[in-house]
């Protein structure tokens, strides 16, 4: 103890540099969690800026599909309405002649619209996957706008005179076989009678005649 009290009298200025340098410690301590809350601060900001934005790109891709949704029906109405509609078909043939290219890149980009399209209910999380959906869709509207033109621009003009007779034969016994109003054997026969014109010189769609062939077939079951 005795040589302690020398030791502190003779050393009491260290008080100073190691009060100095407390200080410092402290102050550098203090601007350090400052630049640290200041970080996690900015962090903060920066994330609530990309959870913002992430929900807005989400809003902005959740109307974009519905549009895409919305025109892909749009476009298969229309064509259902050429399906159903047998005796209009004969009057365009072009859009069921697959020899044709328009209407061959229109079969094409509805395949690969229908093969693309999320499946009811379904969100698309993947930007990549709505962009192929999105193009696809436009590509079967733009292929089905220039097919569907160009049938009724050319109606039936590919066809020789003898040809066209007969596709007006059968335009005409399709309506016969289309009228509830006929008997269930006229109808049946009408059927009979365009199919055999249109050998060999349109396929009809497979969706009208069907359902065509079912009406038919009920009326003749009753």
């Amino acid at each position: 103890m005795g040589a302690i009290v020398p030791y502190l009298a003779s050393t009491w200025w260290l008080i100073f540099p190691i009060g100095f340098l407390g200080k410092r410690l402290a102050h550098e301590y203090r601007k350090s969690q400052a630049r640290r809350r200041a970080y996690e601060l900015e962090m903060a900001r920066i994330r609530s800026a990309a959870s913002l934005e992430e929900r807005r790109v989400a809003e902005v891709n959740a109307d974009q599909l519905r549009t895409a949704l919305r025109t892909h029906d749009e476009v298969d109405e229309r064509w259902w309405n050429y399906e159903i509609d047998l005796a209009t078909i004969i009057s365009y043939p072009m859009l069921v002649d697959v020899r044709e290219p328009l209407t061959r890149d229109f079969h094409k980009a509805k395949a690969r619209a229908d093969m693309l399209r999320p499946p009811s209910g379904v969100e698309v999380t993947d930007p990549a996957a709505f962009v192929e959906y999105r193009d696809a869709v436009l590509d079967y509207s733009s292929a089905f706008d220039a097919a569907e033109r160009e049938a009724r621009r050319r109606k039936q003009a590919d066809f020789s005179p003898i040809e066209r007779e007969a596709l007006e034969r059968a335009r005409r016994l399709v309506m016969i076989a289309a009228d509830e109003a006929a008997t269930p054997a006229e109808r049946q026969a009408a059927y009979r009678k365009a199919r055999d014109e249109l050998d060999g010189l349109i396929d009809l769609p497979s969706e009208g005649a069907q359902q065509l062939e079912r009406s038919i077939a009920k009326e003749l079951e009753a």
